[in-house]
């Protein structure tokens, strides 16, 4: 059975900063409340119609904690029925949880899933679990943990693009996320987040910096030297003997911005879409999750969106536009040389280096401003994938009704 896509909305993304962040008074709960009342209101849905809730989010912890999907469907009001669960994968949840929605609607088990993610780094800051592999030194021994700016040096001293290109790569990022909100590119699927007494707090993405330029991200000093410790460089020489040395070239302006923000998908079969009164918008083609050695983490993403493609019967030059996760300039660069990409293909409007990486959230995100695009552009196929924490990836296959 297939699975269609009905709709796909998002918030702006905020800075992942408790000072700064324009969403950072919102309670993560309430952040999705304001989704699931747009998703209502835009089709009609009544939650007794849902089987299933499934979201992804990295720091279950605090606001995050307890199962926030079942949780905040409570809050909702939504009925006692539907299945909800909250789902880690670290960077890729929310495109696990939209894989896994499809997996259950493929199967029969379900007919109608809301899937997304959400994240709010200004409340719950990275690392705010103190999780084992990243703070119990046995288990970052034992688990191969580096931090993922490291990961994506060492995948820079593999491919050996300059500082310069880097740094292009992140200017002309944000110069086609700027265009893309001037234009109005992302308005058929922002939902402004508002407070308690119905002010919209952000309706654009808040960490698009406009007048980036080469002049100003060479003033940038890499930073991910500091995390480089012996026993780290230990590691890297000894899994990787080839590179003779480490080279360090991504600092803040070339790597993805914390963010707060949330995005949901609503998909089931076309039988109960019918039986609804929705219009599916696009059916899943293919969906990947794959995994690959954690030092060097940030190629997950890559390898499931080329398994995807080819499980959907594609080339990955026959696929007409591709949004994957910006892990830093580097996973980028490669990913275009590696496939050989027309630039007009990939990453169009920017990405997280960019709009900001609302980790559990992101995967969703980026599938929902993937589908936009190609509804814009009038296109049939799209990829859309991210790297995660250890090595995981997932990736999804869109095809436009």
């Amino acid at each position: 059975m297939d699975t269609y896509i009905f709709d796909a909305i998002r918030t702006p993304r905020g800075k992942g900063s408790a000072k700064k962040g324009a969403l950072a008074s919102v309670k993560p709960i309430d952040l999705l409340g304001q989704l699931y009342e747009a998703l209502e209101t835009r089709n009609g849905l009544d939650s007794k119609d849902l089987d299933s809730l499934m979201l992804g989010c990295v720091s279950q912890y605090g606001d995050q904690g307890s199962n926030i999907a079942k949780i905040s469907a409570v809050c909702q009001g939504w009925g006692s029925h539907i299945d909800a669960m909250t789902i880690n994968t670290f960077c890729s949840s929310a495109l696990t949880a939209i894989g896994l929605a499809h997996a259950k609607i493929s199967a029969g088990m379900n007919d109608l899933v809301v899937a997304g993610g959400i994240e709010m780094l200004s409340r719950v800051p990275m690392f705010a679990d103190n999780g084992a592999w990243f703070a119990d030194e046995e288990v970052k021994e034992k688990g191969h943990f580096v931090h993922m700016g490291v990961s994506a040096d060492l995948i820079n001293s593999m491919e050996q693009f300059s500082r310069e290109e880097l740094d292009q790569y992140a200017v002309q990022s944000h110069q086609r996320a700027a265009a893309a909100t001037a234009k109005g590119y992302f308005k058929s699927a922002l939902i402004p987040v508002k407070d308690k007494e119905g002010n919209i707090l952000l309706y654009k993405d808040e960490c698009i910096r406009p007048n980036a330029n080469i002049a100003s991200m060479q003033q940038l000093i890499p930073v991910f030297q500091n995390f480089t410790t012996p026993s780290i460089k230990a590691k890297i020489n000894k899994l990787y003997p080839e590179v003779k040395t480490l080279r360090h070239d991504h600092h803040i302006g070339n790597s993805p911005q914390m963010a707060d923000g949330a995005s949901l998908l609503l998909m089931g079969s076309l039988e109960k879409g019918k039986a609804l009164g929705l219009k599916p918008k696009a059916k899943i083609r293919a969906f990947d999750s794959t995994g690959c050695e954690p030092v060097i983490m940030l190629l997950g993403g890559q390898f499931s969106m080329e398994k995807a493609a080819q499980k959907g019967g594609l080339k990955m030059k026959d696929v007409d536009l591709h949004n994957f996760a910006e892990a830093f300039s580097v996973t980028c660069l490669k990913y275009q040389r590696d496939f050989g990409l027309d630039p007009d293909k990939f990453n169009v409007n920017g990405g997280t280096m960019t709009m900001g990486h609302a980790q559990g959230a992101s995967g969703a995100m980026i599938t929902t401003n993937l589908l936009a695009e190609m509804e814009r552009r009038d296109v049939q196929f799209g990829l859309a994938g991210i790297s995660g924490g250890a090595g995981l990836g997932a990736a999804v296959l869109l095809e436009r009704i």
